[in-house]
């Protein structure tokens, strides 16, 4: 018997895909013109159509801080459990937190 796969996508069928009416790869512009600035808050919410800096699902729905930046990426920061985690991801898979949310 040969050990199935374990790759970074392993068991994200249902995760990391779009529901039937956003199918398709373009990203709304509003979002990809937010500036995030160092300090501001931002969740993980992976857009499965651009493979460019998708973080692990381990952080998917995750809640962060923008620390830096590295070119078009931002840095952020998580923690998962007490470990701070910091990430490289691509506007395209971050949303602003509301006030108040």
């Amino acid at each position: 018997m040969v050990k199935a796969s374990q790759g970074l996508r392993h068991k994200t069928r249902k995760m990391l895909s779009k529901s039937v009416r956003e199918r398709g790869a373009v990203p709304r512009l509003s979002l990809l013109m937010i500036e995030y600035k160092v300090g501001d808050k931002v969740h993980i919410v992976p857009n499965p159509a651009i493979h460019e800096a998708l973080p692990h699902r381990r952080y998917i729905g995750k809640t962060g801080t923008v620390i830096g930046r590295r070119g078009r990426a931002y840095l952020v920061e998580v923690y998962v459990g007490s470990k701070r985690k910091v990430l490289m991801v691509v506007p395209e898979h971050l949303r602003p937190v509301q006030p108040g949310s």
